[in-house]
Parts: C-alpha cells; sequence; structure tokens
C-alpha cells in the first residue's frame, strides 16, 4: 500500500509545483512557459522546488506595456 501511495504524493507534488509555477509567471515574469519548465525540473528536487516557488511568489508583478 505504501509503495503506492508515495509515488502518487510525489506526482501530486511535481503536477501541483509546475501548475503553480505557470500561474505565478503569467504575472511576475515576461514568459510563462519557461516558468513552469523551471518548476518541473526543480519538483524532482523538492527543497529547490520550494525555495524557487518562494522567490518567485516575493518577486514584483511585472508591468503589461
Amino acid at each position: 500500500m505504501f509503495a503506492l501511495i508515495l509515488p502518487l504524493f510525489f506526482v501530486a507534488f511535481v503536477i501541483s509545483v509546475t501548475w503553480v509555477s505557470y500561474k505565478l509567471g503569467t504575472t511576475k515574469s515576461n514568459n510563462a512557459k519557461l516558468c513552469a519548465i523551471f518548476g518541473f525540473v526543480l519538483a524532482f528536487l523538492p527543497p529547490l522546488a520550494v525555495i524557487y516557488l518562494v522567490v518567485l511568489l516575493l518577486k514584483n508583478d511585472t508591468s503589461i506595456a
């Protein structure tokens, strides 16, 4: 049972980090897809993924020109 739950949590974590990175990237940067790709890659290293999300969250919003 545990062998099934742990991979499911990991997959859910990767999907959620990627989605949150994309959503934050739409307001915090000019390239949301690149933010999502970085989030996806860093999701495989959970401490770095959390640090990345915090940095992205604290970044100032970009102005739409």
